[in-house]
């Protein structure tokens, strides 16, 4: 109706920028000043707790959030799988907190960062405290993807401080160590790093933020070259007690997959293969470390078995043994909770069909419940990974998009409220009784 004095253009283009505006930043800060109250997740002995009761992980990975929120465009995906996963009753998403010298890399070079890719993992923060979900966020890969350990490495080089080419030397190699410290706290504060950044959104440093539910020093660490696990070890012990010196509200682990090292008696009984005791890891010997909180636990039984093992049911006879062993370590030894912080069935699997994915997760959801009943260390579970609808860029053969899987969306609300029920809990920030 505006065509005629010539108005409506100009008044449709200031109100298409208000929508892109309104898109990218969702009218989040008024939002967070209405503000859902989060109390930072302890341990007591065994158990997480939070305000004094047990809290419970039903979760996902989505390692993609900060890498998705860079561009104004896309992030709203992030917002969209913070409210599925809300909507499901989930309580956790484990992310990247890196992007080592890569496109869109958070850390440009050693102790560099980007400003904007700063603000995206800002808003990935928010977001999550916005919907009453946390973060697991991990510090480092020890694979390629997102830079990880080898990109440290080449800097060294091109620095030339690097003592070896191996990209195991990020373990040992002094001026490596010195990287990664920095990555987390500078000296003297003189830029924000990841534990010390001040969140733009919410105002909060990040290690006073109770949204972030803990720190994962290093995604599935392996030292090849020293099968021993001294060199390995040396390193958590290190970076733990840094971490804590600068962060002592949140909880912290190491990352690993759970391989039972070459001197423990479960390495020949309950190790998947046996290579994966010769990997420089050590399940129980990296988590007795006084400053690791909690311990982190993969399942891949269809990456780990050889092709002819790979049926349905001999993974689900693994999983269970594999589960069970690492609970009674948390329960008998460790005395900490255990966290199975990945686990899925690949689409590639030989026997893949939905209903034997559905019924694998059912499997690992049902053992995190009776553990929980039972008071016992199994304190949660992540899955391999969940996808907001039109992430194919992002899709591997793990991944899932909740609203086109309706089987497993159903299975991980019936967890949720399993969860939810025991002794009386219930989590503020999701209203059970609607979904339950």
């Amino acid at each position: 109706m505006f065509a005629g004095n010539g108005l409506f253009y100009p008044i449709l283009g200031f109100a298409s920028f208000v929508v892109f505006i309104y898109m990218s930043f969702g009218g989040l800060r008024f939002s967070l000043d209405e503000g859902r109250e989060m109390g930072f997740v302890m341990r007591n002995e065994t158990q997480f707790m939070v305000d004094g009761k047990p809290f419970y992980v039903n979760g996902w990975n989505s390692y993609w959030m900060m890498d998705h929120s860079v561009d104004f465009s896309s992030r709203f995906k992030v917002r969209e799988m913070m409210k599925i996963g809300a909507k499901m009753g989930l309580t956790v998403c484990r992310t990247w907190a890196f992007n080592d010298g890569h496109y869109n890399a958070l850390q440009i070079s050693p102790g560099q960062f980007d400003e904007q890719v700063f603000q995206a993992l800002d808003y990935v923060i928010a977001e999550a405290k916005q919907n009453g979900i946390r973060l697991l966020l991990s510090l480092v890969n020890n694979l390629q993807p997102y830079g990880g350990k080898s990109m440290y490495v080449k800097w060294a080089w091109q620095d030339g401080v690097g003592v070896s080419p191996s990209n195991d030397s990020f373990f040992y190699d002094p001026s490596i160590r010195s990287y990664f410290k920095n990555y987390i706290k500078l000296p003297l504060c003189l830029l924000q790093t990841v534990l010390t950044r001040k969140n733009t959104i919410t105002g909060i440093e990040y290690r006073n933020d109770p949204a972030i539910f803990g720190w994962e020093l290093i995604n599935e660490p392996r030292c090849m070259t020293d099968r021993s696990g001294d060199t390995l070890q040396e390193w958590i012990e290190e970076m733990s007690a840094f971490v804590k010196l600068i962060d002592k509200k949140h909880l912290l682990t190491v990352g690993n997959e759970g391989f039972y090292g070459p001197n423990d008696p479960k390495d020949l009984t309950v190790n998947p293969n046996y290579w994966a005791s010769k990997l420089g890891s050590d399940y129980i010997r990296n988590s007795k470390v006084s400053n690791i909180d909690f311990t982190s636990v993969h399942i891949y039984p269809d990456q780990w078995f050889h092709e002819d093992e790979r049926a349905i049911d001999t993974q689900l006879k693994f999983i269970s043994k594999w589960m069970l062993s690492h609970i009674e370590d948390g329960d008998q030894v460790l005395k900490k909770p255990v966290l199975f912080s990945e686990y899925g069935l690949s689409k590639k699997n030989q026997d893949f069909t939905l209903s034997a994915r559905a019924n694998m997760y059912d499997t690992i959801l049902n053992i995190v419940y009776k553990s929980a009943k039972r008071n016992r260390s199994g304190a949660g579970s992540l899955v391999w990974q969940f996808l907001a609808s039109g992430m194919e860029d992002y899709s591997d053969d793990y991944a899932i998009v909740p609203s086109e899987s309706p089987s497993i969306q159903s299975l991980f609300i019936k967890h949720s409220c399993k969860l939810a029920k025991l002794k009386g809990w219930t989590q503020k920030d999701v209203n059970f009784k609607a979904l339950c």
